[in-house]
């Protein structure tokens, strides 16, 4: 391709409307603009970063048995409404209705379509596995799109279901999309993590995240120093603290202790004169009709999605004000344990400690030298709090749990029969009997899986493009196309490139030399040969955009290293 022909608005500046860095190197290499809030154009240069991304997903979900199709992006309402997700999905699901007043949306995802269309062509054990793919546009009515195609409304992504007869085959299915993942981010170039993850709206008994561990990541993940133990902020477990053993420390009288409008944890323990982990939080929520008390130490978070799940509650939320009175008889920010005639539960962390601080059901009152099941009883001690780096592993007992930025641009759910159920997709066994299909999901994010690579690999100059998805392999500068020798050795090279089967990319604008050097610098192309004067001496130089190393090379030896470094890997 000729640059002087292609559509590449470069720019010099940084735009005030990029938040991240990827968002603001892709306006600048003229690969996006933005049409609406979370709607991108992709000009020439994303194009050809997608479709080489695409096509690395393409052949290694081939490779893993799965087939590709496409999925209508308007979806009926009858199909959701049978899943019970219609309603369930909130405002991220764009609604809208035909010309005969029939409710449609548009997919943010496909598990309803495609076991529609399972369940009509699939009756037996003997079409089974069976998955299904396909690389297509999702729409998502985010309520804050941000960061350009990171977090946009209208995306590609590559969204993947598979059928099972039973959970072994299930489980087989979900493991060859694993390591189906991990092949395709390897060869797209990144680093990257596997990390356990809450199957949030999609359902399903487990997942895991793909991570591109970047430091701009959005997502925090902890994973152990000593094992392969790795989780997102949401899931992550903790491990047993030292002082789940027991303490010989003697159990002290309980004390009423006037703390006059010191509410908050920083408030009481200064008042005090503690450490924040000798303080108890009395969190009380509304599940339902019903009131729940949660304990966690003072210097840690409640974990409301693992509260969530551990509660079996589709929605649980924080009580307010008037809920925590009737249930207290104290204002908000004085609840304790003691005397409270609800269900408590407490974090595995207050096991074995002795002689804490709680609220004291009163107004400017807390109780010291609290203890359990003298005090009050709870129902149980559970994982229900956010890990913090340097918590024991879960998984081992040997490492510690280290935090670390990531950006999602994968997610594998184990789904069960949550869909097959609803939609009546089943199949008859060896014995006629009907069983219902056993499923998994698979996605990808195409976009961010480009704009991670990319907030993962750049400098001060720009993009730094990994080989297999740059937009082209090779850019050839001419420096100044008016010089006929200059003209003819860089029309030489690249037509000899091009015969290679190299994606090469020749800069022929009549440009001054700093400008191409910038651009070709900006665009990320991971080889660029530079045909100047040294051309009267049979000379090239070619520069690696990574390490910014400079070959100076006769052209034939040259094109002979940039053949190698092109095919290697």
């Amino acid at each position: 391709m000729r640059y002087s022909q292609m559509l590449i608005p470069t720019l010099k500046e940084d735009p005030s409307e990029a938040e991240v860095l990827s968002h603001r190197l892709m306006l600048r290499a003229g690969m996006i603009r933005k049409l609406a809030a979370g709607i991108y154009s992709h000009l020439p240069l994303a194009q050809r970063v997608f479709r080489k991304t695409e096509q690395i997903i393409r052949e290694e979900m081939n490779r893993a048995g799965a087939q590709e199709v496409t999925l209508p992006f308007v979806q009926p309402a009858e199909l959701w409404q049978k899943s019970g997700r219609w309603n369930v999905y909130g405002k991220e699901l764009l609604r809208f209705k035909d010309r005969n007043e029939r409710d449609f949306c548009l997919g943010p995802t496909h598990e309803e379509v495609v076991t529609e269309l399972v369940k009509n062509h699939v009756t037996s054990y003997r079409q089974l596995p069976l998955n299904l793919y396909q690389i297509h546009i999702k729409f998502r009515d985010e309520i804050r799109p941000r960061f350009g195609i990171m977090r946009a409304r209208e995306f590609v992504m590559k969204d993947a279901y598979s059928f099972d007869a039973d959970e072994k085959g299930a489980e087989e299915s979900y493991q060859k999309m694993h390591q189906a993942y991990c092949n395709i981010f390897e060869r797209c170039g990144l680093t990257f993590r596997a990390v356990e993850a809450d199957t949030g709206p999609i359902g399903g008994s487990f997942s895991h995240e793909f991570m591109v561990l970047a430091e701009t990541g959005e997502d925090t993940i902890f994973s152990c120093n000593s094992c392969n133990y790795a989780a997102n902020k949401e899931k992550a477990e903790t491990g047993s603290l030292k002082n789940e053993k027991p303490d010989p420390l003697p159990l002290g009288e309980l004390k009423r202790v006037a703390t006059p409008e010191k509410r908050t944890v920083e408030e009481v323990t200064q008042f005090l004169k503690i450490k924040p982990e000798q303080l108890i939080k009395t969190l009380i929520f509304q599940d339902g009709d019903h009131a729940i008390a949660a304990l966690i130490r003072g210097d840690h978070e409640i974990n409301e999605i693992k509260l969530q799940n551990l509660l079996g509650s589709e929605a649980i939320c924080l009580a307010d004000d008037k809920i925590i009175e009737k249930v207290t008889r104290a204002p908000r920010g004085f609840a304790g344990p003691v005397g409270l005639d609800i269900r408590i539960i407490a974090d595995n962390s207050l096991k074995g400690i002795k002689n804490f601080v709680v609220g004291g059901n009163e107004g400017d009152v807390h109780l010291d030298n609290v203890n359990f099941n003298r005090d009050f009883q709870v129902e149980s001690f559970y994982d229900i709090r956010f890990a913090i780096e340097g918590d024991p592993c879960p998984r081992c007992a040997q490492g510690q749990l280290v935090m670390s930025k990531g950006i999602e641009v994968g997610h594998i759910f184990k789904l069960g029969t949550k869909y097959s159920k609803t939609l009546g997709a089943r199949f008859l066994d060896a014995q006629r009997r009907e069983n219902y299909m056993v499923m998994g999901c698979y996605g990808i994010g195409v976009g961010r899986t480009v704009a991670a690579a990319i907030e993962q690999n750049h400098d001060k100059d720009g993009i730094i493009f990994p080989k297999s998805i740059a937009p082209f392999q090779v850019i050839v500068v001419s420096v100044n196309p008016k010089d006929s020798a200059i003209k003819e050795v860089s029309e030489r090279i690249y037509a000899t490139l091009l015969d290679a089967g190299i994606d090469v990319l020749i800069d022929d604008r009549d440009e001054r030399p700093g400008i191409k050097f910038k651009d070709a610098d900006l665009i990320g192309i991971p080889l660029r040969i530079t045909v100047g004067k040294k051309v009267a001496d049979g000379q090239i130089d070619i520069k690696l955009r990574k390490t910014g190393e400079v070959m100076v090379t006769k052209e034939e030896e040259g094109i002979r290293k940039v053949k190698e470094m092109v095919c290697r890997d």
